[in-house]
């Protein structure tokens, strides 16, 4: 199918996305497929998916590589982990506006699956694998680099830190003591827009630290950052 042969009602808004992701393609079922979720049936994004996260992480890698010629290999790690993680992905998509082109199955529909951080990461991947099968390495590169251009312009390695989660983690290994434990304590907001509460169990504190986010992975990440704050701030307070 090509993208002239779309539905009326649809055609516009991907006709939208084409011009905002630089690529025409030639083969208008490529398009199509990478915009198919697994809700759809056996013929889905899934593959070109993983072809794309192999693409995306290849090329960020090398263009981190160029970037930073005094970094190690911990710090290009962390850099490149931080450019193709879920959530940049997803907002790349809202960028877009790739939601409402989405081809989901009427249960992602109408829980508003169109909106949902993994579904929108997964696209922007399979578009990347589109791209490639559709015009080869090159061209998917120069793209991968155009849409991620301001981002990869405002990395520093200065401000390369690992996620409080991590920190939290290596901090309590590195003292042999047991690992944090997170709990969602309140779910709430409709099912397009749900605000998870969690709280940050942790052996030296006495009280939990709490974090609130629209993720459960972002509220955790607040409750162990409120963690380590605290902390730092009792180590303090012991000199």
């Amino acid at each position: 199918m090509t993208a002239a042969s779309l539905p009326v009602n649809n055609s516009i808004i991907k006709q939208r996305l084409l011009q905002r992701l630089g690529h025409q393609f030639s083969d208008g079922s490529l398009f199509e497929l990478a915009l198919t979720h697994r809700s759809c049936g056996a013929e889905n994004n899934e593959r070109l998916e993983f072809l794309g996260d192999s693409i995306l992480n290849f090329v960020v890698g090398a263009d981190l590589f160029e970037r930073f010629p005094e970094a190690r290999e911990g710090q290009l790690s962390r850099l490149r982990a931080q450019m193709v993680k879920g959530e940049t992905l997803a907002e790349i998509a809202r960028e877009f506006d790739l939601g409402p082109c989405l081809n989901l199955g009427e249960g992602e529909m109408k829980s508003g699956g169109f909106r949902r951080d993994s579904i929108l990461a997964d696209a922007v991947e399979a578009l990347i694998g589109a791209i490639h099968m559709d015009a080869g390495l090159d061209v998917a590169r120069e793209r991968v680099l155009c849409w991620f251009a301001s981002r990869l312009d405002a990395l520093a390695l200065e401000s390369n830190r690992k996620d409080p989660k991590t920190e939290l983690q290596e901090f309590l290994q590195a003292r042999r003591l047991p690992l944090p434990q997170y709990t969602v304590v309140e779910l709430g907001g409709e099912a397009h827009a749900q605000t998870f509460t969690v709280e940050c169990h942790c052996t030296l504190l006495k009280e939990a630290t709490v974090g609130e986010d629209s993720s459960r992975r972002g509220a955790e990440k607040k409750a162990a950052a409120l963690a380590l704050k605290k902390i730092a701030e009792s180590q303090a307070g012991g000199r």
